[in-house]
């Protein structure tokens, strides 16, 4: 029997929802637009995992009413069942709208093929029943919910299920996952392993029959070690699974070798089966579903978080964060040595396979990745998995909002968005330089949208009752009072205000990255609230204070040499102290706000919260000149600055900080710029490093490492270096029987020898130094020998005469 128990919290994990199916051959017969639709919560709760069943809510989307009035008869006949229901809504032209409520999913893209096709347009139409159904409750991550349960193998279902929003921290069961297989993908081994599974857990099973060791389990063939990670994914019973390239690759992986055995992989709860989706117009990226669990790759939740890192390999990760890698000797040839150790020693290859699944832990662990996205997904009702994902979440927040205040909302712009303009960035002034300080406005895009009340429904409202309103720029006119970005945004800033006092590094990453998004956002076609008002007015009023910040500093007698998006670069005495810079600084921070303060207040009658911050102080800046021109570059600069553990070297778009140039143009960089700060000639160190990059002693260093961004076929007209050195490489490897590397993308290592550029691998030519030389050196020292009155060709024909 069904038992009503109290309101208990839960976090959820996924959303999906399907139109049940019919459960009589009446229903059938007379009813061919499927069955009705159902919502499926899967919920994380301290007692266990909940399937929540929601039933009766009905797909809905808007019509202009005179639309749906003029086919009422025609559309009646064709969906009976189809409720038209008119609603105290309207749509961004003031026009009053009618509900379409269909019974079912299937039926409601069966109606939306029959209204496009007769030229009316719907209007949230795309609006995925789960989601809609979470967002008007405005439930996101937390929520609270009743109804009648019953128990299931390994879960409770909950169904005349009733949810409200709430603050819910799970504890979540965490399992980390990789394969081993060969280079057909034959598998060997899948390995597991997670700290949440009392001393911590750690297995693999793979195929062998050996000697018994306790965390290795073998298994007969491939289809029983696919047998076997069923079992053990029922026993563990994780929430989420993680991994590196975990779903487009091993996941993948797991659902093809299990199709070849006539195996539906049934790694669900209650032993659901798993399922795949392409990406559209791709054949190698998808989506894995496994009812009841979430499955979170390691390098798309990095990315998520705005991690770089030159390469997102495991190796590289993971010897970034953790000062460790991988369990092999040999990362180039690791296909040869798995299929070696599969055939003759299978302990270590699943020693290798385990200790993949314990860095792809320990990099969670160590960047709290899990927690940000749990953050996220508080804040803004994005699933876990879900990267990306900045207007989904903005929808998420808005639109429940603007339904209450009478409006449904547009649909994505027809051309795409017109293009918005940009952030300001001022003509710098090149030059070598002490003393100059920085400037910045404290999240100014946010800021903007909060004090001049930028919002779309405000547009909208300002535009029908112009007086009184906010000037925006290309027309916009904003209303004062109807509007809830602005409030969105101001919660959300008193939020991340918390969290920095909280030293809750998680938290404040992920408010700041919600509230930089929304400016993107209103700036983007692929968001329904596009508009190039909104944008504009935002990027153009920015231009506006940065423009007017730099007036009122060189009215105090300070020369502005640079400014850029929210940054303004002032030149102080080169006499000054650093303790006079850094009063100096925070005297034109008041100066500048207080400023603001006043003109805001008299000319529009509005409160600033805009927040001007002394942020840095350079004791030597160098502001380069555009390679091969006098004038000054653009997000390009170097300075040298005091902190608390000594001095710190920077550098903003130069070489040292673009992982396309050679570690020989970072290591000359960053000695170069240290000795010109110094006031110590570099005229030694440019004549040593050319000499010894001639004399071959700095070969390690002059390795170029780039990106395939497409196919190795795809590159037809335009075949640059790395794409040569590919395919010279996968030449070879097929020549030799080894797997090929590079057809699908990826990162490939060459050098440039005198017979153009080979991979470094199967590198056979001598080596071109004079292209180092050229090009790798001389733009370097040319970014910053003109300025101390030096050449480098000049400095370096001496020894270019010796070889």
């Amino acid at each position: 029997m069904p038992n009503t128990e109290p309101v208990q919290n839960g976090f959820l994990l996924s959303r999906h929802s399907h139109d049940r199916k019919h459960d009589r051959k009446h229903d059938r017969k007379h009813d061919r637009t499927g069955g009705q639709a159902e919502i499926i919560l899967w919920v994380v709760t301290d007692t266990g995992p909940v399937r929540l069943v929601v039933e009766g809510e009905r797909p809905v989307c808007f019509v202009v009413t005179s639309h749906i009035e003029a086919l009422k008869a025609e559309f009646t006949k064709a969906f009976p069942g189809v409720e038209s229901r008119p609603l105290p809504l309207k749509n961004f032209h003031h026009e009053p709208v009618t509900a379409l409520y269909c019974k079912g999913v299937g039926q409601s893209f069966q109606m939306h093929d029959f209204l496009r096709s007769r030229g009316v347009e719907l209007l949230e139409a795309d609006v995925r029943l789960a989601d809609r159904y979470l967002m008007e409750r405005f439930v996101y991550g937390g929520l609270a919910f009743t109804g009648d349960r019953v128990q299931k193998s390994g879960y409770q279902e909950c169904r005349n299920v009733k949810i409200r929003p709430t603050e819910f921290k799970p504890n979540f069961k965490v399992i980390s996952l990789d394969i081993e297989c060969s280079e057909r993908g034959e598998l060997y081994s899948i390995g597991l392993s997670g700290q949440g599974y009392g001393q911590g857990y750690g297995q693999v099973i793979m195929v062998g029959d050996q000697e018994p060791v306790d965390w290795i389990q073998w298994v007969a063939d491939e289809k029983a070690l696919l047998e076997s990670f069923e079992e053990t994914m029922k026993i563990l019973d994780p929430d989420i699974v993680i991994g590196w390239n975990v779903i487009n690759f091993d996941f993948r992986l797991l659902l093809k070798r299990a199709e070849r055995h006539g195996m539906r992989l049934r790694l669900g709860r209650g032993q659901q089966p798993a399922s795949w989706r392409n990406r559209r117009g791709e054949t190698d990226q998808g989506f894995i579903t496994i009812p009841g669990r979430m499955v979170i790759d390691g390098i798309e939740a990095l990315k998520a978080a705005t991690y770089q890192f030159d390469s997102f390999s495991l190796e590289f990760v993971a010897q970034t964060l953790l000062g460790r890698g991988k369990a092999t000797e040999d990362v180039d040839n690791r296909m040869a040595i798995i299929n070696h150790d599969f055939r003759h020693n299978k302990e270590k290859l699943a020693r290798y396979n385990l200790e993949d699944c314990r860095l792809v832990e320990e990099i969670f662990e160590h960047t709290n990745i899990l927690d940000y996205l749990r953050l996220r997904s508080q804040l803004t009702g994005l699933e876990l998995d879900r990267m990306g994902g900045s207007v989904q979440a903005f929808t998420n927040l808005y639109m429940p909002r603007l339904h209450r205040a009478g409006y449904v909302a547009p649909n994505l712009p027809e051309d795409g968005g017109l293009a918005s303009p940009g952030g300001y960035v001022m003509d710098s002034i090149p030059g070598l330089y002490r003393n100059v300080i920085v400037l910045d406005f404290k999240s100014l895009y946010p800021s903007i949208i909060r004090t001049f009340k930028i919002d779309p429904l405000g547009l909208v409202e300002g535009l029908k009752a112009p007086e009184g309103t906010i000037p925006g720029f290309r027309g916009a006119l904003f209303s004062r009072d109807q509007h809830f970005l602005p409030d969105i945004i101001s919660s959300l800033w008193v939020q991340r205000d918390e969290a920095k006092k909280q030293k809750d590094a998680a938290r404040s990453q992920a408010l700041k990255i919600i509230m930089n998004s929304f400016y993107g956002v209103l700036g983007s076609g692929g968001c329904r609230f596009y508009d190039t008002r909104l944008a504009s007015s935002i990027t153009m009023r920015g231009h506006e204070i940065m423009q007017q910040t730099a007036r009122w500093i060189e009215e105090q007698g300070y020369q502005v040499i640079y400014g850029d998006t929210d940054s303004t670069f002032v030149l102080l005495s080169e006499t000054y102290s650093d303790d006079e810079a850094r009063a100096t600084g925070k005297k034109l921070e008041q100066m500048i706000n207080d400023r603001w303060t006043a003109k805001l207040e008299k000319d529009f009658q509005l409160a600033s919260d805009l927040e001007l911050e002394f942020e840095t102080c350079y004791q030597r800046f160098l502001m380069p000149t555009i390679r091969g021109a006098d004038t000054g570059s653009k997000k390009r600069y170097a300075g040298i600055k005091a902190t608390s553990s000594g001095q710190e070297l920077v550098f903003k778009g130069l070489e040292t900080v673009r992982s396309d140039w050679t570690a020989l143009a970072k290591y000359f960089q960053t000695e170069l710029f240290s000795l010109v700060f110094a006031d110590q000639s570099p005229e030694t160190l440019v004549r040593e490093t050319v000499e010894k990059t001639l004399a071959g002693e700095w070969d390690d260093k002059l390795v170029y490492r780039k990106r395939l961004r497409r196919n190795l076929k795809d590159y037809v007209k335009n075949v640059p270096p790395q794409v040569r050195a590919a395919r010279k490489a996968d030449e070879m490897n097929q020549s030799l029987g080894k797997t090929l590397k590079y057809q699908r993308k990826g990162w490939v290592q060459y050098v440039m020898t005198v017979n153009g550029p080979e991979p470094l691998e199967y590198r056979t030519s001598p080596i071109d130094y004079q292209h180092y030389i050229d090009k790798q050196l001389k733009p370097v020292a040319d970014g910053v020998l003109p300025f101390i009155n030096l050449d480098f060709n000049t400095l370096i024909d001496e020894q270019m005469g010796l070889f």
